[in-house]
């Protein structure tokens, strides 16, 4: 077993491996902390216990010594009895593996290879798993078309399957969330989609750095502000990745995402000084104060009662600080994005809205509905009362 095989391989099937000789070799030559581990190998083997062998050897790629070896281990043992295993299980391997090339073009030649050798028919998690890790590799070099090719057909396949493990959706979620944060056109939406979906396959505490959460929680911040289709943030205001900007230069952008959320123009307004630390945010400050216009209006919409949602021009151009002759290109707007429903009556300079987004609240927001609530159930209390008092032959069985 060789430690300077990682930057070398075969691509072709390589010749029948002596696994006894290959096996005495590796004792001879690995550390003594990995002797248990190519005892197993062997014993295992013998017995053509294939699961638990798959087990050990991927118990050994995980151990920190194992590093030298990986590549070597996989190439020439592993690839003896590939066509035994759990094919998931190998990719599985292979994709820890394929992390020891440094160099581009044998990394991708070794993940190529992997993929010839697994039928997507009959193997089809196993083949959306390495043909996103493909992708990623790719996109690592700066191979955007051909990523985005790879991205699209495991995406496709993976449309047609029910009960995929987590691992590989995981996978292609986040090559597709890392294409679009790639990409040169701005496609925070399609970001912020595919990277909530990857959050959702992982666990956050155990499967990323903390370098990798405040990164994450960052980059959906900005995603969330600039994505010009996203007007609900309650998923991500939801999600344990936004603590990762607490007590951080970026926690300004939690509280932002907050304002936000609540349609506070006020709050908006002294924290538009920090945008600066943000260029992005700074370049598209028109876009986002039209933005909290949009939020503010659907908060005052939703703080109104039910039979109290017809607003005037000038009541709304104070809700969101525009001036008049400005209101209706809003509404306008609001009404498509599908933000509400109603009519506009340009005569009368009046909004009937019939219809708000749900989203998620704050604790403010909850309360005022919990208000609204306890006053709906007196009124009915009320109108109770009074039919009883009025007609009581209806309550007379009762």
């Amino acid at each position: 077993m060789s430690g300077e095989s990682s930057t070398q391989m075969q691509v072709d099937k390589p010749p029948k491996l002596d696994v006894d000789a290959y096996l005495s070799t590796a004792l001879s030559t690995a550390p003594v902390e990995l002797h248990a581990f190519i005892e197993s190998f062997r014993n295992l083997h013998r017995r053509k216990l294939w699961h638990q062998l798959t087990q050990s050897v991927s118990d050994f790629f995980d151990h920190p010594l194992s590093k030298p070896y990986r590549v070597d281990v996989f190439e020439r043992f592993v690839r003896e009895f590939e066509i035994r295993i759990n094919q998931l299980s190998l990719v599985q391997m292979g994709t820890k593996v394929s992390k020891e090339f440094d160099d581009p073009v044998a990394h991708l030649a070794f993940l190529t290879s992997l993929l010839s050798r697994i039928d997507k028919t009959t193997s089809a998690e196993a083949y959306i798993l390495l043909l996103s890790t493909l992708a990623h590799a790719k996109l690592l070099y700066g191979d955007l078309q051909g990523t985005r090719t790879d991205m699209d057909e495991a995406g496709k396949i993976l449309d047609d399957l029910d009960g995929v493990d987590t691992s590989v959706n995981a996978a292609y979620y986040s090559v597709a969330a890392d294409y679009y944060k790639a990409s040169a056109k701005a496609e925070y939406a399609p970001y912020y989609k595919h990277s909530l979906l990857f959050l959702a396959c992982i666990d956050i505490a155990t499967d990323l750095t903390p370098e990798d959460r405040l990164q994450r929680a960052h980059d959906l911040g900005i995603s969330a502000f600039l994505g010009d289709t996203i007007y609900n943030f309650g998923e991500l205001l939801m999600h344990p990745i936004l603590d990762s900007l607490d007590n951080t230069p970026h926690e300004w952008i939690k509280k932002l995402l907050f304002t936000f959320n609540e349609g506070n123009i006020g709050k908006f307004e002294s924290l538009a000084p920090l945008f600066p630390k943000e260029a992005i945010l700074q370049e598209n400050y028109p876009f986002l104060r039209q933005k909290i216009c949009l939020m503010a209006l659907i908060e005052s919409v939703f703080k109104r009662p039910a039979d109290d949602r017809t607003m005037s021009f000038q009541a709304i151009a104070h809700e969101t600080r525009l001036p008049v002759d400005e209101v209706e290109h809003l509404v306008m707007k609001a009404l498509s994005l599908k933000l509400i429903r109603g009519t506009l009556d340009q005569v009368d300079e009046k909004a009937q809205i019939t219809w708000v987004q749900p989203r998620v609240l704050s604790r403010l927001q909850v309360d005022q509905l919990a208000d609204r609530l306890t006053a709906w159930c007196d009124k009915l209390n009320k109108v109770e009362h009074f039919v009883s008092q009025t007609t009581p032959e209806l309550f007379a069985n009762a």
